[in-house]
């Protein structure tokens, strides 16, 4: 599904991604770790296409195609989402408008109608049980005066509705509580299936408790330095990032 290929990326000039390699298949979910400023959240802007930084070389490969020269908008219409790390406020637009126009959207992409109303009224009704959200959180408007969990969940309400065939989830474990953190978590399992992927970035295993990844890559200095099972998240938890940093320079 997503194949990275030597990717090396920065902003202003300066170098970030030095040489990303990895491979994500349908019904896998990837956990991306790392310390502050390792580059994982660049490495989710630059999936996604995010304008302001730059492909300086490698290739970035979504379903046999590449996507390097795609617009953010165009990533988002072939089933890339992105669940961001600071959600913004939209005030005046409500949860279900923004919503309804998204999906819209991306129906027009594809060379479809309008969902009917009836419809997306049904889509919402099952998916907003689905991850136990209030009919009241839908009308208000787009993440103003939300607390961190909410929004958090809110973004996983969008993925529920725009069923992306990748989900990027950056730092999407920021800010929770451990109740917050487990209906979000309790969500994005409920998604998973076999013909979607999950990449999942995170500072900490303890996300990964809850979200049980196949793969984890731990990123440093703009690289994937280290890949394992799920047990290699414990061991950082353990052991932190030092240890690995000591064991490479050996």
């Amino acid at each position: 599904m997503l194949t990275i290929k030597n990717l090396h990326a920065g902003i202003e000039e300066k170098d970030i991604l030095k040489g990303i390699n990895l491979q994500v298949n349908p019904g896998e979910i990837h956990a991306i770790m790392g310390p502050n400023g390792s580059g994982k959240s660049t490495l989710s802007s630059v999936i996604a296409g995010k304008e302001e930084y730059e492909v300086t070389d490698g290739d970035i490969i979504f379903e046999g195609g590449s996507i390097n020269e795609l617009a953010p908008e165009e990533r988002a219409h072939n089933g890339i989402f992105l669940s961001f790390q600071y959600p913004v406020e939209i005030p005046g637009v409500t949860v279900t408008n923004f919503i309804k126009t998204a999906i819209n959207e991306t129906r027009k992409a594809r060379g479809l109608e309008d969902m009917p109303a009836n419809e997306m009224l049904k889509l919402i009704r099952e998916k907003s049980e689905l991850l136990e959200i209030d009919r009241k959180f839908l009308s208000r408007s787009l993440n103003e005066g939300f607390s961190g969990g909410e929004k958090k969940r809110n973004e996983i309400f969008q993925m529920a509705m725009l069923e992306p065939k990748l989900a990027i989830l950056d730092e999407t474990d920021s800010g929770l509580d451990i109740d917050a953190l487990r209906i979000v978590s309790n969500g994005v399992n409920k998604l998973r299936s076999k013909d979607n992927a999950v990449v999942v970035i995170t500072h900490y295993q303890r996300l990964l408790e809850y979200i049980v990844p196949d793969f984890v890559h731990v990123l440093l200095d703009g690289k994937i330095v280290k890949s394992g099972g799920k047990e290699l998240a414990l061991e950082l938890e353990e052991k932190g990032y030092d240890w690995l940093k000591q064991e490479l320079s050996v």
